[in-house]
């Protein structure tokens, strides 16, 4: 069932979502040569509760982190780890904030340091994947827009592969609700979900350099990884679809 939010609602979400986008920047300004994971998680902890709101995947049964890291191959739900960065390093950080009984997602990948021209280009192909989406989110338009918006991007335009088994998704009360937000399409797109006003979507973008399949890396349970060693880029916003069009709530 698709939860269609209230105007109050969506006012708490856009104040979560203002603390996420605050703290994902200023966690992504210190991810830098020789700093861990898991000094980047302990960090975004930190400021999420600064500003009175709650790390939102500690909420995940079973998971303890405010962050899932994605460095390198590793494609999403990637735990914290000792892993010190170096120069060259991609990594995707993916953070949601809990604040007043609702959630907020949002990720961003970037190249440590220096950015050479192919990653650049990869990098750069993701984000606009993610921005033309979003530009498409009206009332009146379909998930299958949104999906095919960033496929088109992602493979037509940019040769690279968008991963099929993981998926933006519903967001609000629970960190992940119905609809399905797929960044491929699925069938005709008539046949999709329609855009109402007051859903509230995370449109995620989960592509590989190489091709698209996904593995789990070792027995954690979480970490999923590209199947061919590839690199893997994520970027998410938090949306709300509103009478005047799409409104991020992750800005």
């Amino acid at each position: 069932m698709i939860n269609v939010k209230t105007e109050e609602e969506i006012q708490i979400m856009r104040q979560g979502g203002k603390i996420l986008a605050s703290v994902l920047w200023e966690v992504l300004s210190q991810a830098k040569p020789s700093v861990s994971e898991l000094e980047l998680d302990e960090l975004a902890q930190k400021l999420i509760r600064k500003h009175g709101a709650e790390p939102g995947f500690q909420k995940v049964p079973g998971y303890k982190h405010t962050i899932c890291v994605s460095t390198n191959d590793v494609v999403v739900h990637g735990i914290p780890t000792g892993y010190r960065l170096k120069e060259n390093d991609v990594v995707g950080i993916d953070c949601g904030v809990f604040y007043k009984g609702f959630h907020t997602d949002m990720a961003e990948t970037i190249k440590v340091q220096s950015l050479d021209d192919d990653v650049g280009r990869f990098l750069e192909t993701g984000k606009r994947a993610l921005e033309e989406g979003i530009k498409v989110v009206r009332m009146g338009n379909r998930i299958g827009h949104i999906s095919k918006t960033i496929q088109d991007i992602v493979e037509r335009d940019g040769g690279y592969s968008v991963v099929r088994s993981l998926v933006g998704h519903g967001v609000g009360r629970e960190l992940h609700e119905d609809p399905e937000v797929p960044g491929f399409l699925r069938g005709p797109i008539e046949k999709t979900p329609l855009l109402q006003e007051g859903m509230t979507i995370a449109i995620e973008v989960i592509y590989n350099m190489g091709k698209p399949d996904v593995v789990y890396r070792g027995n954690d349970n979480w970490t999923i990884v590209t199947k061919d060693g590839s690199l893997s880029g994520v970027f998410e916003r938090t949306v709300v679809i509103a009478r005047e069009g799409s409104v991020v709530l992750t800005a």
